[in-house]
């Protein structure tokens, strides 16, 4: 406001002085001011709403404003892209069980992997064990009805099937399990529940080379599983027959059971050891299983204790009261593996460091040559044998015999999956 002073007349009046009110002018300056404080402070939040002199007035700062669902952190942008990355490699597998009168009866879910885009998937052997027939669902929904069921492996809880007239396929990159680390981040994709298809977990890698008793949920059916990769990435039942895979989208396991009473307990196969037959389902269209013809306690701390070897690690070659210790006429045999030696080796990979006999083998295929290293009366030897086809004669020909371990062995209350 402006404020004059008048003198009387007649006398001249003085110059006249204006006065500007600099307290108001101060609070209009320091409140377009704090408007735009406001507005830089409040970028991320698309809007800031001030009060002055009773009016209200909203600051928009749409050139700043961003979605908080976008900012990621690495750890979270890996997992988007692993998961975007395996998803259309990973399929869901619904079963049904008849009756002799071919009435259902029964139905199942699961999961598989896609190995090759003429249509194979792996799965797990329990997944379609009974079934009477099988359907793949992919992730961009192409329904499969005819489904053929290739085979099984003897020794493992692996099956492979084969769709008919597959549409676009995209196959699996599969990783190596014999490289894997303790504490290594790790996600399980799969038919969670049998309804909720290509759920992601994440979690690490909690423990190699697990022995597990496993059975069916409702007892139907139980297997011994060794080597064994366990992580606390939630595998719930219905991701049976899913990947684990690492951070480069590379499948290192299959996933197979849960612990039934714990919590953070899962299981996987290491992909290592389902090559062999891969190789031969994609070669030939059969399931062929190499084997090398022992039985074998596999040497812990403890057996090593009571027997007084000389290593803490490796495979006794030992039999019992019903098996021999070596399949006559069978690849060790004729190799000249006796019983009582220790395997410590099988071509590079060392036997109990990176796996048992039965997984270790199973990344080959029959009639592969393998150099084996063992230990006889102390003394180190070699001797290639030339592996063969596992078939039903050969069925005690190729597993643990029976021990004692101070590994914590599962009983058969725990699951592998619906």
């Amino acid at each position: 406001m402006e404020k004059t002073t008048k003198t009387p007349q007649p006398v001249t009046p003085p110059p006249v002085r204006k006065h500007t009110n600099h307290t108001s002018l101060f609070k209009k300056i320091g409140a377009a001011f704090a408007v735009v404080a406001l507005a830089f402070v409040g970028g991320g939040l698309g809007a800031w709403v001030v009060t002055q002199n009773g009016n209200t007035l909203t600051v928009l700062d749409s050139a700043i404003e961003q979605d908080g669902n976008t900012i990621r952190s690495q750890s979270e942008q890996d997992i988007s892209q692993v998961a975007s990355q395996v998803s259309p490699s990973v399929v869901s597998i619904s079963t049904d069980v008849e009756s002799a009168r071919g009435n259902v009866i029964g139905q199942g879910a699961g999961t598989g992997v896609i190995v090759s885009t003429s249509g194979y998937i792996m799965t797990n052997k329990h997944v379609i064990d009974g079934a009477s027939s099988v359907a793949v669902t992919t992730t961009s929904g192409d329904i499969y009805e005819k489904v053929q069921v290739i085979g099984s492996d003897p020794l493992n809880d692996i099956a492979f099937l084969k769709i008919d007239k597959p549409n676009d396929l995209q196959p699996a990159k599969l990783g190596n399990s014999s490289t894997l680390d303790i504490g290594q981040n790790v996600f399980a994709i799969g038919n969670s529940l049998g309804e909720y298809k290509n759920t992601v977990t994440s979690g690490i890698v909690s423990g190699l080379n697990r022995p597990v008793a496993a059975a069916s949920s409702d007892g139907s059916s139980a297997e011994t599983l060794s080597d064994l990769i366990q992580t606390d990435a939630a595998i719930n039942p219905g991701n049976s027959g899913g990947p684990l895979v690492n951070r480069a989208g590379q499948v290192i396991g299959i996933n197979t059971a849960v612990a039934s009473d714990a919590q953070g307990i899962g299981f996987a196969i290491p992909i290592n050891a389902t090559k062999g037959i891969l190789a031969s389902v994609l070669e030939s269209g059969k399931l062929e299983r190499a084997y090398i013809g022992v039985r074998y306690v596999e040497i812990t701390p403890a057996i090593a204790k009571e027997r007084k070897l000389d290593v803490k690690q490796g495979a006794l070659v030992l039999g019992d009261r019903n098996t021999s210790a070596i399949v006559s006429g069978g690849p060790a045999d004729e190799a000249g593996i006796r019983s009582e030696d220790i395997i410590t080796k099988i071509g590079d990979m060392t036997v109990g460091e990176d796996g048992g006999i039965t997984s270790i083998i199973g990344g080959y295929k029959p009639g592969d040559s393998v150099k084996v290293t063992f230990l006889r009366d102390g003394k180190e030897q070699t001797t290639d044998v030339k592996l063969a086809k596992y078939s039903d004669d050969t069925q005690q020909s190729q597993a643990p015999a029976e021990q004692e371990s101070e590994e914590q062995s599962f009983d058969p209350r725990s699951l592998f999956g619906f």
